[in-house]
């Protein structure tokens, strides 16, 4: 199976927190499924490190070296992404992740992740 990991998803994961849930963690890993992040996350952790929004456990230039290392595979932003933005609610207002949402509907991918408003898009959420 393909899934999508949230932003707070990856970072968990990586550094090996207590926030990720079992669920999460065991899909993770599962054999045979593949994990995807999107280019967005990346985006939005350099720019929350920027302002200082966000503290990681681990350095921002390890990010790619852990992405390849866990065989998870990046998603580029693509124009039918951005084009799905415009017909969707405004159940989240967080552009980052309406963004990540986006691409969940037009890949047709599970997101892991545990925002509570991910529940308003018709999307299938694993936490």
């Amino acid at each position: 199976m393909n899934v999508l990991l949230d932003t707070h998803t990856m970072i968990w994961f990586f550094e090996g927190s207590d926030e990720l849930s079992q669920t999460a963690h065991d899909t993770i890993i599962k054999e045979g499924n593949t994990c995807f992040i999107s280019i967005a996350s990346i985006w939005e952790v350099a720019i929350k490190l920027s302002i200082q929004k966000l503290e990681m456990k681990i350095p921002f230039d390890k990010l790619s070296s852990l992405i390849w290392d866990n065989s998870f595979e990046l998603i580029p932003i693509r124009f039918e992404h951005t084009k799905e933005l415009i017909s969707m609610p405004f159940h989240h207002k967080d552009p980052f992740d309406r963004l990540i949402i986006s691409q969940a509907i037009i890949e047709k991918m599970p997101i892991v992740s545990r925002d509570s408003h991910f529940k308003h898009y018709n999307i299938n959420q694993i936490w």
